[in-house]
């Protein structure tokens, strides 16, 4: 064992003098993490996604004023409401893009849908805008339960014979369709962490750019056992008493220790400055870094065996980093992507690693969720392992 971590400690005094490591460690992981973070999470909090549509009240009575009620209740479209805009404002601001639609309530409307023959309302809107027919079915719906709470505002004054009536009715007869008698209620799983829009990019970010620098980071890993060899350090190694077991094992646990001290570094930055909930189940988080820090050691190691020279290391490095990184969803989440793609994104340990994160930090699932994920890193850890003993065992015979 004493010769195993005397390789261990001389591998890691090599790696940590080389100012790569603390480069591609942590600087750039942070650095990335926040840029890629604050660019597709904005600056936080939430947004209002509801498409916006301009408004006209030409008419001003009671009864357009209830429409407007109703519109400002809808969960598709935001009115955006300014009397100081004419028909030709809202029609510039409409085919410049900056409102999705806009309505215009011409004058006499009100009284025209009293008396049973509304007039129709102006709608303006973009041909090349996808979402026109969408929001005209939503001002469609709310004008049929004007015109039904209009006629029913109608039936009780006129029973109560006081016209006087008719506007508390037809508020009493809005206000129903707020607050029907019949609901239904939509609860989130208590297994769905809720996030806004800058937690949720930063919990993609964060263990994504750690992942991928952390392979990244492998090249400085991998010169040091590729120098090794060239200086005829490991050939006058094996004439020792040290076996090549315990060599590999020397290399492995170096490279583990330095990807391992990494994601604790890291993971305590998202969890305490970008507000990533690491520690919401503090065990899982923690087999999940050991599993992926295996993982990539591995790799590493691997590297360090296959690589003849230092311009060879940062090749292997490199090129795993980008096809690893990008098919398994540190750069696009896999589940923006179809079933398709999901399944090959998983051939890279990248994704599971995502997963368990994800899973844990993202999505608020328990401790189980994390199995799959830490049994498929650990699968590959040990691949990687034995593909290296393999090779090493031919390169140093």
């Amino acid at each position: 064992m004493k010769r195993i971590l005397d390789i261990t400690q001389k591998d890691l005094t090599q790696i940590v003098r080389n100012r790569m490591t603390f480069l591609f460690l942590l600087a750039m992981p942070i650095a990335f993490t926040l840029l890629f973070g604050y660019a597709f999470g904005g600056g936080g909090g939430a947004t209002d996604s509801r498409l916006p549509v301009g408004w006209l009240d030409q008419d001003n009575n009671h009864i357009s004023q209830g429409l407007q009620t109703l519109l400002n209740g809808s969960t598709v479209i935001r009115l955006d409401v300014d009397p100081q805009r004419s028909p030709a404002d809202l029609e510039k601001l409409v085919g410049n893009g900056k409102l999705s639609a806009a309505v215009i309530v011409p004058a006499g409307y009100g009284q025209a849908a009293k008396s049973g023959s509304p007039i129709k309302l102006t709608i303006l809107n973009n041909p090349s805008n996808t979402s026109s027919q969408t929001i005209q079915a939503e001002i469609q719906a709310a004008v049929n339960r004007l015109m039904n709470s209009v006629q029913t505002a109608g039936m009780i004054a006129n029973n109560a014979g006081s016209a006087a009536s008719f506007d508390g009715s037809l508020d009493i007869a809005l206000a129903a369709w707020q607050n029907p008698p019949v609901q239904v209620s939509v609860t989130a799983s208590s297994a769905i962490k809720q996030t806004d829009s800058k937690v949720a990019s930063m919990a993609q970010s964060s263990p994504s750019m750690m992942l991928q620098f952390a392979i990244a980071g492998l090249l400085t890993a991998a010169t040091v056992i590729v120098n090794e060899r060239k200086s005829r350090s490991l050939q006058r190694l094996l004439t020792t008493a040290t076996s090549r077991v315990q060599i590999l094992l020397g290399h492995y646990l170096a490279i583990f220790a330095l990807i391992l001290s990494e994601f604790a570094l890291l993971i305590l930055f998202g969890q305490l400055a970008l507000k990533v909930d690491y520690f919401r189940i503090p065990l899982a988080t923690v087999v999940v870094a050991l599993a992926a820090a295996a993982c990539i050691s591995g790799l590493g190691l691997l590297i360090g065996v296959f690589a003849r020279s230092e311009e060879q290391a940062i090749i292997f490095s490199l090129i795993p980093m980008f096809v690893l990184s990008g098919l398994g969803g540190a750069w696009v989440p896999l589940d923006a992507t179809g079933p398709a793609f999901q399944a090959i994104g998983h051939v890279s340990p990248v994704a599971w690693a995502m997963d368990g994160f994800k899973n844990i930090a993202l999505r608020g699932l328990g401790f189980n969720s994390i199995l799959l994920p830490v049994a498929a890193l650990a699968g590959y850890a040990i691949f990687f392992f034995l593909l290296s003993a393999w090779r090493f065992n031919r390169v140093s015979e």
